[in-house]
């Protein structure tokens, strides 16, 4: 029973908090439990947004999850060096130069701080939201992108060449953005359809909207329409709705082989002169 006693004493020893052993066990153990907290706050946030995914914003819940994070992992941290004494009495001594190391820290992370501020009033006010099409300046120029996810310190765009276009917090609160969602569709795509001026265009303009609803869906279809006559011929707009960008090249490719086939079988377009051409 002594040694029982004795073997459970020296357990205790090797895990108190003063111990080297003990120190990196209650490390593991704040990092576990820091890791499950994370993950539940994951798991209540995407049901919360599976459940009520028309009646909440998803930006702002977006940021306030990563929000949360950050504060459980800090939390986390401030726990464990007031637990271990080692930690504890640094914490102490270093008390007295607290205030001149956050100026330094402040000044060292001026960027890094003013983009957690931008992107809590970028939450706040909301200029822009997730799923958001904006225009902005770049250094390569205006560049247009579609919010895919705003971070504590950054905002990501998709460029409609499927290019990620990185955005700090900062920048994105203080330089003048153009909002596009109700007016911008990055995945369109047109074919131009060159027929005789002699062509019944009223007939070749519904052959061409039957080719594209049966190549890409009906749905994708946006219209055909007359652009262009001059004295020999009339040019017909055909203009699409393509899924995204990485297949709108190989959909209109094939698209454009299935109007010559069709307008070569039927004959319209031609109207007694040349046949259709596609471009």
């Amino acid at each position: 029973m002594s040694e029982l006693a004795l073997g459970e004493h020296d357990v205790l020893s090797t895990l108190r908090p003063d111990s080297l052993i003990g120190a990196l066990v209650y490390l593991a153990v704040f990092v576990i439990v820091a890791m499950l907290l994370s993950r539940g706050l994951r798991a209540a946030v995407h049901a919360a947004m599976t459940r009520h995914a028309g009646h909440i914003d998803l930006t702002t819940i977006s940021f306030v999850q990563q929000l949360a994070s950050a504060f459980i992992w800090v939390v986390m941290l401030i726990l464990y060096a007031h637990l271990i004494p080692v930690l504890r009495s640094m914490g102490t001594a270093l008390l007295a130069g607290a205030s001149v190391a956050s100026v330094v820290i402040g000044l060292a992370a001026q960027s890094t701080l003013g983009n957690l501020v931008a992107g809590v009033a970028i939450t706040i006010y909301r200029p822009f939201r997730l799923g958001d099409t904006l225009q902005m300046a770049a250094p390569t120029g205006t560049e247009i992108g579609t919010v895919e996810l705003i971070s504590l310190g950054y905002t990501t765009l998709r460029a409609p060449d499927a290019r990620l276009i990185v955005l700090p917090n900062s920048v994105a609160a203080s330089q003048v953005l153009i909002n596009l969602s109700q007016t911008f569709t990055p995945w369109q795509m047109s074919v131009s359809i060159h027929i005789s001026r002699s062509a019944d265009v009223e007939a070749a303009r519904k052959l061409a909207i039957r080719v594209a609803a049966e190549s890409v869906g009906a749905k994708a279809v946006i219209g055909c329409y007359l652009t262009r006559i001059d004295a020999a011929s009339a040019v017909l707009e055909l203009r699409l709705q393509a899924p995204d960008a990485a297949s709108r090249d190989a959909l209109r490719s094939s698209l454009l082989q299935q109007l010559a086939r069709e307008f070569a079988h039927s004959g319209s377009g031609a109207g007694g002169g040349e046949p259709a051409t596609f471009s």
